[in-house]
């Protein structure tokens, strides 16, 4: 039964009629797979070497051991965002002999297999070979290693049984920013007492049991939970639950674009692709940490301009570069209609404008480490809002793909095309080379002033720039609406 799914599954790929994108984006991704399992063997065999200069007083093994914790709490966290799950169109089954069970099976095990379950193979195989190498006893490093799968495979069922749950995503988040607060401010040692506990393993390799059985049991929580889904009507049952809605009165007082604005949240909240987006805009603002806590980077340093871009304005990169293929499935209703395209524009602008506001406010906090950062901070958010918020909208007259909002929210190339790799180049690019050149002629308070006065400038000039763009959408728009409609773009 496995190999006739497997079978059914190899028909539909080479039998579908968007075989020429879908094979040209898998062999894209191929290469990239390539790649980064080449990258990831290099890594696992230079690891050790590596943390043994870095690290001479501790062992380089003791070191992996004690960021396992980070590392499985990353990987849920991606995955839940970058994985697919392997699903198939189960309903003409269900109307045929073929045992429920089998197929549910079927669905678990292709999980088994999944790319992101190897990746982990590719960095700790490696470095068990180096282990041996070094001369670790052979008994023990299996079975720690047969452990790290274990652990690998239970994150990947979790991630299938929890598919998709914001609250999950919250509470992974919320875990993983304890676990560097406590390590950070030296309250509890979460490296040293996990890292005890995955060395374990390795000291006594029979405690493998246990991870196994975390498998077995997170399994069959599976199957079960599959199992009573696996009915032609289980999807009508859902169907029963009470619809909220809301008329968002208070957008009113936005005047003309206030119907434009209501779409654009309805949309956001109703669709977890763009949910996603608001999700990872907050996270991302812990990103500063990364480079806040490296000593190699000073108060004043370039690249420290880059990462305020990138925290006050990720909103703007996220849900911007997609302007206006969200809006890709009734595009071409709102152009038939008697719309301002100059409101349309402007309303997706002040959505903007809000967001990096409000990513600015978040990012505060940050002065604890100088008032250089707050203040490279508040020249990236003025940045933000008179330069690179006009900058995403012109690019956004090139995006003449389609967008399904029904499908997952990351992992898929939709509404990608050359505009979405261009772009980086005058949303990052030009302010660090302003930053950099200002600073080595003047002062960083001199680079840090000019940022901010071209971002007041640019705001204050933001009619006469929005208007200049919207004459360039109404030539395009013809364009954008024949894109839209090929649904296989």
């Amino acid at each position: 039964m496995f190999k006739n799914f497997t079978g059914l599954q190899w028909k539909s790929f080479f039998r579908s009629s968007s075989l020429g994108k879908s094979l040209g984006i898998k062999i894209f991704m191929g290469f990239m797979a390539v790649y980064l399992a080449v990258s990831l063997i290099m890594s696992g065999i230079g690891a050790y070497f590596a943390l043994e200069k870095i690290f001479p007083e501790s062992g380089p093994f003791q070191i992996i051991n004690r960021f396992l914790i980070y590392y499985f709490c990353l990987e849920l966290f991606i995955r839940y965002f970058m994985q697919k799950l392997p699903v198939m169109d189960i309903k003409p089954f269900l109307i045929l002999p073929i045992k429920k069970s089998s197929i549910t099976h079927y669905i678990l095990g292709r999980s088994a297999v999944s790319f992101y379950n190897f990746l982990s193979l590719f960095f700790f195989l490696p470095f068990c070979v180096v282990l041996l190498y070094k001369g670790f006893p052979v008994l023990n490093v299996l079975g720690w290693l047969m452990g790290i799968i274990a652990l690998v495979l239970t994150i990947n069922y979790i991630n299938f049984l929890v598919n998709k749950s914001d609250r999950i995503l919250i509470a992974v988040a919320t875990i993983i920013g304890a676990f560097y607060a406590l390590e950070y401010f030296d309250i509890v040692s979460i490296t040293e007492y996990f890292g005890a506990l995955f060395y374990r393993l390795y000291e006594q390799p029979y405690l493998v049991i246990i991870p196994i059985g975390l498998v077995v049991l997170v399994y069959w929580l599976n199957y079960k939970f599959l199992r009573t889904k696996l009915f032609l009507d289980a999807t009508l049952e859902n169907k029963t639950k009470e619809a909220q809605t809301s008329d968002m009165a208070w957008t009113r007082r936005f005047g003309k674009i206030a119907p434009f604005l209501q779409l654009d949240l309805k949309l956001i909240w109703r669709n977890k692709r763009t949910k996603t987006q608001v999700f990872i805009s907050l996270a991302m603002i812990l990103y500063g940490l990364i480079f806040y806590t490296m000593k190699d980077f000073g108060p004043t340093s370039p690249m420290l301009v880059f990462v305020g871009i990138f925290m006050t304005g990720i909103f703007l990169m996220n849900f911007g570069q997609f302007i206006p293929a969200w809006d890709s499935e009734y595009y071409s209703m709102m152009m038939s209609q008697n719309i301002p395209l100059r409101d349309y524009l402007e309303s997706k602008a002040g959505l903007i404008y809000v967001s990096v506001v409000v990513m600015f406010l978040l990012s505060i906090p940050y002065v604890y480490f100088g008032w250089e950062a707050l203040a490279i901070n508040f020249a990236c958010a003025l940045y933000n809002l008179g330069v690179n918020v006009p900058v995403i909208l012109f690019f956004g007259s090139m995006n003449k793909k389609r967008i399904d909002l029904a499908k997952s929210a990351m992992g898929n190339m939709q509404g990608a095309s050359a505009a979405q790799f261009l772009v980086g180049i005058p949303l990052f690019g030009l302010p660090m080379i302003l930053f950099v050149v200002l600073s080595w002629v003047g002062s960083f308070q001199m680079a840090i002033s000019v940022m901010a006065l071209l971002g007041i400038l640019g705001f204050a000039l933001r009619k006469p720039i929005l208007d200049n763009i919207t004459k360039i959408y109404a030539k395009k728009k013809y364009g954008m609406i024949a894109g839209f409609k090929e649904k296989n773009s």
